[in-house]
């Protein structure tokens, strides 16, 4: 064959081979162009039966509970609806009592506990002797000015969730195995605050071991919310969210492994925050040590008021971590960069309802107009398969849940499970559906540990160090008791950052139209907890934070 032969016989190849080429991308395009299409539909289909559901359980257990009935209404000792560092300036200055303080709390606590049951262990009577200990000293002016700055909150009422120990009283992590044990010591979080002045006055309810959506137990039965005592109050910190939204305590303390203090803080209308894992020692908290390492436990505080975070907060991470955290430094929220999600993507979890769309675009907007730059819209890439990443984490912590449950005895789910079917079990349905979870198959390792670094990278590089993300709370406002059965795995959009150990502050938002609480969640990169407690006092004057649930008969000035 001649060379002009073989360069048309090559040519007329190259082009058969170029058609074919076409033609296999085009069916790669178009097999592509499919699974989208596909993918999307199923998408849609999940939304929708989501939805349905959703509707569907809404409505049965609206009509379950009946008459929506919220806190009893306050009619005298106003001040105790002001901040916890209010409260400890009036008592410095003598311009109130801190018997006063304490008795006006725990009169509360009497008031409406019998609604709320939040309550596990108190009041106790013995804070008032305390109280009038501190206030003997400051007639006699016997208190030094150094004093009064390594103890600002003296005198100031607080209160703890069970789980967390407080010296002789009960310490029972919500089971009946423990209904009568008491802590020997206190935990490292609760002597700071001691150290720091400030009168414990009760112990809160929290779910058996911490490990539900919410606040229900066999010892005292579930815990109501103040604003509908229909609706939860979420979980495990749920007893200090009643207790601090009705005004039965100035300011508490909570621990969160997948949202337990955002959670009640969300549903009960007050700021929770929880820190960058490491910073709070544990010790103490669900009978841990405190050395624990790589756990999404961390301990923090809830508050009616953003001015009230970064007081305490000082106080718990002590002077080391205060410097490390930066907390000193001043914080403009007009130089901070903005970001938001709408959406996690994750199918297990439902939609977002418009009253949550709604506040999110109200936050935008107002960082939009504060900054004079655009808040950009982010989708994060891994958060679709944020429950599957908290259900593997939690496997790596380092209490099994089937131990602790059992009081130091594994406990056997079916067996579990058949004694509740009979009634002869003294667990809740919550705690048999951890168990069952604990023996079903368990995530990819490779798969999860890949994800997480993939997405931890991707925050670090977007926020860096003044960048902060406005992130959903949940889906919708607080659901009513025992829908989270049912709607497991929304409480994704706080178990999210307990996966990354980022910061995370819960704030609220004002009521919706039903009178329930909406808010967001403030997220930043570890060791900006500073940036958090900023932007949630901006939020906190602009949208004006806690609104009481109970009507107050009289002049709170």
């Amino acid at each position: 064959m001649t060379k002009a032969g073989r360069r048309e016989l090559q040519a007329i190849l190259n082009k058969q081979i170029r058609k074919r080429h076409h033609r296999s991308q085009k069916s790669n395009i178009t097999k592509e162009m499919l699974k989208v299409t596909m993918w999307s539909l199923l998408n849609f289909f999940l939304f929708f039966i989501r939805s349905v559901v959703d509707k569907i359980v809404n409505f049965a257990l609206e009509w379950y509970w009946g008459e929506k009935k919220s806190c009893p209404p306050l009619r005298k000792n106003f001040f105790i609806t002001k901040s916890a560092v209010e409260i400890a300036e009036l008592i410095r200055q003598k311009d109130i009592s801190s018997y006063h303080v304490v008795n006006a709390y725990i009169n509360r606590i009497i008031e409406t506990n019998p609604l709320l049951n939040a309550v596990l262990d108190g009041p106790f009577i013995e804070a008032l002797d305390e109280a009038q200990a501190i206030d003997e000293r400051i007639s006699k002016e016997s208190i030094s000015e150094e004093e009064f700055l390594k103890k600002p909150f003296l005198g100031v009422p607080f209160t703890t969730k069970d789980s967390t120990a407080v010296s002789g009283k009960l310490h029972t992590l919500g089971i009946a195995a423990r209904k009568n044990y008491r802590a020997k010591e206190d935990a490292e979080c609760v002597r700071l605050m001691k150290e720091a002045g400030a009168i414990i006055i009760a112990t809160s309810s929290i779910p058996e071991i911490n490990r539900w959506q919410e606040t229900r137990n066999n010892l005292i039965g579930q815990t109501n919310n103040p604003y509908d005592i229909r609706r939860t109050v979420g979980g495990s910190s749920g007893g200090e969210g009643a207790l601090i939204s009705s005004c039965g305590s100035c300011f508490g303390l909570g621990t969160d492994i997948g949202g337990s203090i955002r959670m009640p803080a969300y549903y009960c209308g007050i700021f929770g925050h929880k820190p960058t894992t490491g910073m709070v020692n544990t010790r103490g908290c669900t009978l841990r040590t405190g050395t624990e390492k790589n756990s999404m436990v961390v301990a923090g505080m809830m508050t009616r008021y953003a001015m009230d975070l970064k007081p305490i907060f000082e106080v718990l991470v002590g002077p080391k971590n205060s410097n490390i955290l930066k907390l000193n430094e001043n914080a403009d929220v007009k130089k901070l960069r903005y970001f938001y999600c709408l959406d996690s993507g994750d199918m297990r979890c439902s939609g977002l309802c418009p009253n949550t769309r709604d506040t999110i675009n109200k936050v935008v907007s107002h960082f939009h107009n504060l900054t004079g730059t655009d808040v950009q819209q982010v989708k994060l890439k891994g958060v679709e398969y944020t429950s599957k990443l908290w259900r593997y984490w939690m496997t790596q912590e380092p209490a099994e849940f089937c131990y602790l449950l059992g009081n130091s005895k594994k406990l056997n789910p079916l067996v579990e499970l058949i004694k509740k079917l009979t009634g002869q079990s003294e667990y809740t349905m919550a705690s048999i559906f951890s168990l069952i979870d604990g023996i079903l198959p368990k995530e990819k390792a490779e798969k999860m540990k890949a994800i997480t670094e993939e997405l931890s990278q991707e925050i670090e590089e977007l926020l860096g160090d003044d960048g902060v993300l406005i992130y959903p709370s949940y889906t919708y406002p607080a659901p009513f008791h025992y829908a989270p059965l049912v709607q497991i795995y929304n409480f994704g959009y706080w178990a999210i950052m307990n996966v990354l150990h980022l910061p995370a502050t819960q704030i609220p938002m004002g009521l919706n139209s039903e009178g329930l609480p909406m808010g967001i969640q403030i997220v930043t990169t570890k060791n900006r907890d500073r940036h958090c407690f900023a932007v949630a006092e901006e939020l906190d004057r602009q949208f004006g934070g806690w609104k009481a649930p109970f009507n107050i008969l009289g002049d709170i000035n």
